[in-house]
């Protein structure tokens, strides 16, 4: 599914309202003067308010990409989408993309 791209500067949370943020955004490629986005490292989550146990399993830790563009990489690595799907640990919850740029697509 086409989508515009994520860059550092994209918004994206976790279902429990934490931000998660990439670890290391390429340098490469800038969408709107920000680096973009791959697949291979996944997000930082901090301030995740999921409880730590016996209530529930704890706070979201990291999100895993699982699906990023099919036809736009860059170094190797497919580019994330608004469109893209990931994976909190240890909750199993989705990330969810709030605001990406808003000028560049990929599919």
């Amino acid at each position: 599914m086409p989508g515009f791209l994520l860059n550092a500067s994209s918004t994206v949370i976790c279902a429990h309202g934490g931000q998660a943020k990439p670890p290391v955004p390429n340098p490469r490629v800038r969408v709107m003067g920000m680096p973009v986005t791959t697949q291979g490292p996944p997000y930082v989550v901090a301030g995740c308010a999921n409880p730590p146990p016996p209530a529930n399993v704890g706070p979201c830790i990291v999100g895993n990409w699982i699906m990023g563009a099919l036809r736009v990489k860059v170094m190797g690595m497919p580019v994330l989408l608004q469109s893209s799907q990931a994976i909190c640990v240890p909750t199993g919850t989705p990330l969810t993309v709030i605001v990406a740029n808003a000028r560049v697509k990929a599919m």
